[in-house]
């Protein structure tokens, strides 16, 4: 029971890996704050999370014994992201681990990414997590006990993996995002590190498989080392879990991948 007494904010919380995050925290103890979007965004070619996502997330948290608050917010629009993690902090007393999931993606060559397409992915993707950060940045401080956060970047946060120009950009300002909020927040106890997923079996990016599979010169940039095609959410949140435990209190900045060996190739 690593979390014990604590409570958690999470985003992208309907499915996939911020409902197995929320999931495992809540298994350890922690209550949760849970919110999404629970909307189809115009820019991706595959269904959005549904307020039935979202609650299901909550009832997997209750079925741990946990309390489980959660809100519909884009995180793009920060005054309701913020009034809703105040809301939540409200409710359930205190906030120590912040975990900055939510993300999408497109999948095309740079030059054929839509405007459109591009600001989604920045807005989103970005801009949404330092949205969370800053919401959740100056609760952490007030309380003076310390705290963790977890951004989710991605292997396209520290290599230029083709067909996703956007994604990649956006994940790489994650990353820096991360390592400068850890020097920032360091003398608050407030530790900060980012975690990076390579192919985990989630709906985030359809139609990238297909384009990589007969790919001769594109496709060895997608491979890991490890024989398994694709993480599992569950890999990503036991490593976000131990990220924002007391297990990792003297780590902070750092870029953990759980990439099937990928940057190591």
């Amino acid at each position: 029971m690593r979390f014990a007494g604590q409570v958690a904010f999470i985003t992208g919380a309907a499915r996939g890996q911020g409902r197995a995050e929320a999931v495992r925290l809540a298994s350890e103890g922690a209550d949760i704050i849970a919110v999404d979007v629970c909307a189809d965004l115009e820019t991706t070619s595959y269904p959005g999370p549904t307020p039935a996502d979202l609650a299901e997330t909550a009832k997997l948290i209750e079925e741990h014994d946990r309390r489980a608050v959660t809100y519909i917010a884009d995180i793009r629009d920060y005054a309701a992201l913020k009034a809703g993690l105040d809301a939540g902090v409200a409710e359930l007393g205190r906030l120590d681990v912040v975990v900055a999931n939510a993300g999408m993606t497109t999948v095309a060559p740079a030059w054929e990414i839509s405007l459109e397409a591009w600001d989604a992915t920045i807005g989103i993707n970005l801009t949404g997590a330092f949205h969370t950060a800053k919401a959740a940045i100056p609760i952490l401080i007030e309380q003076g006990t310390g705290g963790a956060i977890v951004f989710t970047s991605s292997v396209a946060g520290l290599r230029g993996l083709p067909l996703l120009a956007d994604y990649v950009a956006a994940k790489h300002g994650v990353t820096g995002l991360a390592k400068t909020l850890a020097n920032e927040l360091a003398k608050y106890r407030i530790r900060v590190n980012s975690v990076h997923p390579h192919g985990v079996n989630t709906a985030l990016k359809p139609g990238l498989r297909e384009l990589i599979e007969d790919n001769d010169e594109i496709g060895p940039l997608f491979l890991g080392a490890l024989p398994d095609q694709v993480s599992e959410p569950e890999d990503i949140a036991a490593a976000v879990a131990w990220l924002a435990s007391n297990e990792a209190r003297h780590v902070t900045g750092i870029q953990l991948p759980v990439d099937l060996g990928r940057t190591n190739r």
